[in-house]
């Protein structure tokens, strides 16, 4: 649809953008203290195509946000996005969540210093020791930098995942100081 109906498609992600930015809207209403706004078909995307498809609509739903909740965070997860980091920014999200395909001292350096970021622990470590998932934290931690850092996954919990190492992970994480 993309390619052959542009404008069907355009059409459409402009309804789905006005009806996200309506329910983030509600839920900062209703408590929300921060938001992440999921991408995951920007792996699907090369560069000239998340400009056109993508871009556009998070941005318009940032900006809508942003005129009546000014101060609530927002996050941006793009699955699959190492090709796209530096163009992320450009929606006016206030953290990137990097996927665990990227190096997080490389994110960091791609995305600039005005930006927060999230993640980005391998989920698949969690099925390692403890002492690994501890390495694996600390070594995340380390490539953030000590300022603007949200320590989380680089995608969700898989199935099947020790639920001793998903405390372990907590556990760690509440423990580290800067």
């Amino acid at each position: 649809m993309a390619f052959a109906e542009p404008a069907i498609l355009h059409n459409l992600l402009q309804k789905f953008t006005t009806s996200m930015a309506s329910y983030i809207k509600y839920q900062a209403d209703n408590g929300a203290q921060a938001v992440q706004i999921f991408d995951s078909w920007a792996t699907e995307l090369s560069p000239v195509d998340f400009e056109e498809f993508s871009l556009p609509y998070l941005k318009q739903i940032v900006d809508s946000v942003k005129e009546t909740h000014p101060d609530l965070p927002l996050i941006l997860y793009a699955s699959g996005s190492g090709g796209l980091l530096e163009r992320l920014p450009l929606t006016g999200v206030d953290v990137v969540s990097l996927d665990w395909t990227v190096d997080m001292a490389e994110g960091r350096k791609r995305l600039g210093s005005n930006i927060a970021v999230q993640g980005n622990v391998d989920p698949g470590v969690l099925f390692g020791s403890k002492e690994f998932i501890t390495k694996r934290i600390y070594d995340t931690v380390q490539k953030a930098g000590s300022e603007g850092h949200v320590l989380n996954l680089g995608h969700g919990i898989k199935v099947g995942t020790p639920e001793e190492n998903v405390a372990h992970f907590f556990e760690v994480a509440k423990g580290i100081r800067y």
